[in-house]
């Protein structure tokens, strides 16, 4: 028996294979982290989660407790045992290695080891979170430092961070986009960014990520190797280049999260408990984590875009005032355009169905632009 599935646990949308082994086990395949392992037992409804066993076919690497031991002795974090059976929210295919661990005190941390080539980048993940952090901000787990404010420590070759765990609850994915209660929290947290990261060192306003030398790049790609998509995705273009791309590089810059969408986010049952998976942070342009928000809701459903969590989430940052007036006006021509980020990853993958989904949705989304800028009361 062999079932194929994608995993809907955490945006990498891992694809598993499952076999039924002889032994009655389920190999899975295809999962970068343990939440599909949890999925595929939520799925496999006709056995019972209490006896179903869910293996993965994956050899992760494992440490004793004497070296977990001594790892964490840099940051004088006292193991007392592990705790496999908490899953750390956020992407785990950015880490080697990822262990819930408790100390003697009772708390928990999240140990990690990185790969070499990502060192510079967790650095100024450490290093933007300690300093948001002295300005106030809240809802962000800083990393753990060592002595000498050393926080990536180096173990026999392999770099390693700690940083406090944070439990969370699980979204419910067929509901959570229209609960409006989320959209308060949601913008709070933008608009207490866009105070606290005014004056933020690290980065400069010279260099930012561009979606449009994006989306031109991507599309020599298509044009090149994906012949019978490319009208579609092209089509597409041509509504960006309407009006957006030659606008593009005059809108207002910012500090953005630069990948904020639920996912990445540890909720309580109320509030957001902690904001995670900084990788993408930096200078863009200011409306891009709202774009991104609003384009991933609607991904999960469209129908959920002229919903309460879309719509309050649009007015409160309105009324907030800290975008500028042309940024709104290209809130949806943003959106469309970050979707080109999203089918890159699907073609990376070879997803042919994402793919599909995702030109689709970029139709849906420029079909509908009057109604959806009507629907967020943006005029233009």
């Amino acid at each position: 028996m062999t079932r194929d599935l994608m995993c809907l646990l955490c945006p990498n949308g891992c694809h598993l294979t499952c076999d039924l082994k002889p032994e009655g086990a389920f190999q899975v395949q295809g999962n970068r982290c343990d939440k599909g392992l949890l999925f595929v037992k939520s799925v496999l409804h006709e056995h019972s989660l209490k006896t179903l066993k869910v293996v993965s076919a994956q050899a992760r690497p494992r440490y004793s407790e004497d070296v977990l031991k001594e790892i964490l002795g840099f940051w004088g974090i006292s193991f007392k045992k592990s705790c496999p059976s908490l899953i750390p929210d956020g992407s785990p295919e950015r880490t080697l290695f990822r262990l819930v661990i408790e100390d003697e005190k009772g708390e928990r941390f999240v140990l990690e080891q990185i790969p070499p080539t990502a060192f510079h980048v967790k650095m100024k993940i450490v290093k933007t979170l300690d300093f948001l952090s002295t300005k106030g901000l809240s809802k962000i787990v800083p990393y753990r430092a060592g002595p000498g404010d050393q926080y990536i420590q180096t173990y026999k070759e392999g770099l390693w961070q700690a940083v406090p765990f944070s439990p969370g609850v699980t979204l419910e994915r067929s509901t959570y986009l229209y609960e409006g209660w989320r959209a308060g929290v949601l913008a709070d947290f933008l608009i207490d960014l866009h105070a606290q990261s005014k004056d933020i060192p690290f980065f400069s306003y010279d260099e930012t990520f561009s979606i449009k030398a994006y989306v031109y790049t991507l599309m020599a790609q298509i044009h090149k190797r994906e012949s019978k998509i490319a009208p579609l995705a092209q089509s597409v273009v041509a509504f960006l280049e309407q009006d957006f791309m030659n606008i593009y590089d005059t809108l207002p810059l910012g500090f953005c999260h630069g990948d904020y969408h639920p996912l990445n986010i540890i909720w309580t049952k109320d509030h957001i408990q902690a904001v995670i998976d900084w990788e993408f942070l930096g200078i863009k342009p200011e409306i891009y984590d709202v774009a991104n928000m609003v384009g991933c809701l609607g991904m999960e459903h469209p129908s959920s875009l002229t919903a309460d969590l879309v719509v309050n989430f649009i007015q409160q940052l309105k009324t907030a005032d800290i975008f500028s007036s042309v940024s709104w006006k290209y809130l949806l021509e943003f959106i469309v355009a970050m979707r080109f980020a999203w089918l890159s990853e699907w073609l990376r993958k070879d997803d042919r169905e994402m793919i599909a989904l995702e030109l689709e949705y970029m139709d849906l989304l420029i079909s509908n632009r009057e109604a959806l800028l009507a629907a967020w009361k943006i005029s233009v």
